[in-house]
């Protein structure tokens, strides 16, 4: 099969008509399978609209052509089709997984995330994933039925496992969740509906999380040179870019910088993208699993880079880790972002009455504990995008950081 074409649905993928259906039974589309019916209520909630004014890596105010929460959203979505249209897997399920990856992520990125968590503490932490699956299962309300978007399992599955079991055979928390537990907003999601913590996710779900990996790599570093955080020839620290590199001006001799920079960012995400499809195809053929529930419980991730390409994704990752993430002019604009943020969890707690009528207490008509105040808090300053979390700021502080 020639790169690009795509492979006929394989038995391994997601059937959508064998769907493990919803929360909250609903008569099918008569238009759409029901996991393009989840694509769809994704694209069209308010979460998803929001991801458009939500920091990536730049606040959204320093430039016009940084990437924000919703275009690396798109990007990834379009990574992820790539790799399950060569796999032979269900796009729309992989789509939606791709487009609602980050739907629990606050203002100013992982800034506002640290701050957050810090916040709620003594609450049981702030976790993205977490909230992720918390929008999708009742922040959204769109619907006369019920709260969230009723998503099928699979979709939830996806959204809450992408990165592999979140428990062991023994029951214990796994990953980064070893030390402190799962979320508790998982936990009691998991007590409604079994989403089978301690099984892999479909190989959708493992496509889109290697496609966040893909998009992050390729897409930062594109964003990093537009910032002259670091220039090409920085980049070449890397093998693998290097040998890119040598390889554009081999072909385009006297290429200007820009389109030096877009040729290898297009080149890598190429890279990535067949050394994945390859390594897949080859844990496949290992494991040849003739349905998406052997894939669960194989015991292994079938979706993963080669060693070479691991090797290489951990060197770029490392690169712009202290080449772009930890950079003093990203850092002091993400320390003022999780000031700013903490600022407003406190005078929330504080001014309760500072907050709309519909995030007020008493708005539902019952009483409620710290902690269920806490996380009513926490779901609100989480919904924010940067550019209202900096207005509320100004509205309610005499000074507020200029986050450039």
């Amino acid at each position: 099969m020639s790169v690009g074409m795509a492979a006929p649905q394989a038995p391994y993928a997601c059937d959508p008509a064998q769907s493990r259906g919803r929360l909250f039974p609903e008569a099918p589309s008569r238009t759409r399978s029901a996991f393009r019916r989840d694509c769809d209520r994704v694209i069209h909630s308010t979460a998803f609209r929001r991801l458009k004014h939500k920091t990536q890596v730049f606040v959204f105010h320093e430039g016009d052509h940084y990437r924000t929460r919703l275009t690396h959203t798109l990007e990834v979505a379009q990574i992820a089709r790539a790799v399950a249209r060569q796999l032979g897997l269900d796009e729309d399920l992989t789509e939606t997984m791709a487009l609602a990856h980050d739907l629990g992520h606050p203002p100013f990125g992982h800034a506002g995330e640290r701050a957050l968590d810090a916040c709620l503490e003594a609450h049981g932490g702030f976790d993205h994933n977490a909230q992720a699956l918390h929008v999708v299962t009742a922040l959204e309300h769109r619907y006369p039925g019920f709260d969230g978007l009723n998503l099928t399992w699979e979709s939830l599955e996806g959204i809450v496992k992408h990165n592999g079991p979140l428990t062991g055979p023994n029951g214990l928390p796994l990953q980064r969740y070893a030390q402190h537990g799962l979320p508790l907003g998982i936990v009691a999601f998991n007590e409604k509906l079994d989403l089978e913590l301690g099984s892999f996710a479909s190989l959708e779900a493992q496509a889109a999380a290697i496609a966040d990996d893909i998009a992050y790599d390729a897409h930062d570093i594109d964003d990093g040179l537009r910032a002259g955080l670091f220039s090409i020839d920085d980049l070449t620290a890397i093998p693998l870019v290097a040998g890119i590199v040598v390889e554009i001006d081999r072909r385009y001799p006297g290429l200007d910088q820009d389109r030096r920079g877009a040729e290898l960012v297009r080149e890598l995400i190429s890279y990535l993208i067949g050394a994945v499809v390859s390594e897949a195809q080859r844990r496949l053929d290992e494991v040849r699993p003739v349905s998406a529930e052997e894939v669960r419980h194989c015991g292994r991730q079938l979706i993963a880079f080669s060693a070479e390409a691991a090797g290489a994704e951990k060197a770029i990752k490392s690169f712009l880790w202290t080449g772009m993430y930890r950079h003093p002019r990203v850092m002091r604009v993400m320390v003022e972002a999780e000031c700013l943020v903490a600022d407003l969890f406190s005078r929330y707690t504080r001014e309760p009455g500072d907050l709309p009528p519909e995030w007020q207490a008493g708005a539902t008509g019952e009483a409620e504990s710290e902690a269920e105040q806490a996380r009513r808090i926490g779901n609100f300053i989480a919904g924010m995008t940067d550019r209202f979390a900096i207005t509320e700021h100004i509205r309610l502080f005499d000074s507020t950081p200029e986050l450039r």
